[in-house]
């Protein structure tokens, strides 16, 4: 029996990937792996193509996480290798579109930091639905970061209306770039913080680059997990529609399925 012939047990495999035995169940009943082979006393017959299966996923994690490899396995593994390629296509698609929003970002918040707010259309402030109407959003999301601490506009004696000035026209804009690029709230703080406190631009620097090295880091992931998928392909197309093993001459195992 060469290597490639052997029989595995889930037990091998879960020491190969450093997991249990039961998330080797899991992955086969997933379509992580492919349908496993069964003895004569039914258990699990694993091979040579579940174990390349299994390290190519467990790459393809650190990159494309485990909903985006699971669902490029599982199509893969029901049939349709273009459908799981297609998938990686689009993995790879958002991450651009993500580093193409943080660029642009970028560039706008670099702008808006630097220039002095602006002169507002009419003196005396703006109302908050002047204010969402130049920037293009809802009032409500107004409303919003402004219960999350990013806006404190102040209000008209009687009316309790709120009145925004250039800088919270300034800030509101900030927010809603920031947003747009998938920033959460407490990452947008610290930098309309630092704006307010010295009017520098450090902590919007420190949350881009943030972000940029993490893309990066995805990046080479995703290059790593994209290159254990190919050797998969490349070594096991072939053989996906067939299961190693045999279901009658397999002795039983004790307690490893």
């Amino acid at each position: 029996m060469t290597k490639d012939d052997r029989r595995l047990r889930p037990v091998d495999l879960a020491r190969l990937a450093g997991v249990s035995t039961q998330q080797i169940r899991n992955y086969e009943d997933a379509g992580v792996l492919p349908p496993a082979a069964r003895t004569a006393s039914g258990y699990r017959a694993f091979g040579d193509v579940h174990r390349r299966a299994l390290l190519a996923y467990r790459t393809m994690l650190r990159g494309y996480g485990p909903v985006t490899a699971t669902r490029i396995m599982r199509t893969l593994h029901g049939g349709d290798t273009a459908g799981a390629l297609a998938l990686v296509d689009a993995a790879h698609a958002a991450l651009h579109e993500e580093r193409v929003s943080l660029r642009a970002a970028s560039e706008a918040l670099e702008l808006l930091a630097l220039e002095p707010p602006a002169p507002l259309p009419r003196s005396g402030g703006l109302r908050i639905g002047e204010v969402a109407a130049l920037l293009g959003v809802r009032t409500s999301a107004l409303r919003v970061w402004e219960t999350a601490g990013l806006l404190t506009p102040s209000r008209e004696r009687g009316t309790g209306y709120r009145t925004y000035t250039p800088a919270d026209v300034r800030d509101a804009r900030l927010v809603h770039t920031l947003r747009r690029s998938h920033y959460l709230f407490d990452q947008i703080r610290p930098v309309l913080e630092d704006l307010r406190r010295e009017g520098s631009t450090e902590a919007l620097r420190t949350a881009i680059t943030t972000r940029g090295q993490s893309l990066t880091t995805r990046t080479r992931g995703m290059i790593e997990g994209a290159g254990a998928l190919h050797a998969y392909l490349d070594a096991c197309l072939d053989r996906l529609t067939a299961t190693p093993g045999s279901t009658a001459d397999a002795p039983p195992r004790a307690a490893d399925d």
